[in-house]
């Protein structure tokens, strides 16, 4: 790959109506909303396979904008995850909501994919 061309993998893609991505405090932050699902989770995983990308990536992803997540969308934050700790980092979930909370553990992903219940940082004063 040319430089220009590993340059552009590390831009995050365009935000759409159902994912965006931004920094924060050196971590690289992917704000899920509405569904995830067989229709919505590859706007998703464009947003994942960026932030994911760089060397020894840090990444949340928020969850708590999203309303539905099925086994499509479970497999693109499975795929996040293995890609972030392949490259030496991490990815995060974050969200308290019950039915998330719900369906990684009837999925067997709590250990895997620990949710936070905020941004770190979040309510500082």
């Amino acid at each position: 790959m040319t430089p220009d061309a590993d340059d552009h993998v590390l831009e995050p893609p365009t935000a759409n109506p159902h994912a965006r991505t931004r920094t924060m405090d050196g971590f690289v932050v992917v704000e899920v909303t509405g569904e995830i699902d067989l229709a919505t989770a590859e706007f998703v995983l464009d947003h994942l396979d960026a932030a994911t990308a760089r060397a020894a990536p840090d990444v949340l992803v928020d969850l708590r904008a999203v309303e539905f997540i099925d086994c499509s969308g479970l497999r693109v934050l499975c795929r996040g995850e293995t890609r972030a700790r392949e490259h030496g980092g991490r990815l995060r979930l974050v969200s308290d909501a019950p039915h998330i909370l719900r369906l990684l553990r009837g999925a067997g992903l709590m250990k895997r994919l620990p949710p936070l219940p905020a941004l770190p940082g979040e309510g500082r004063t």
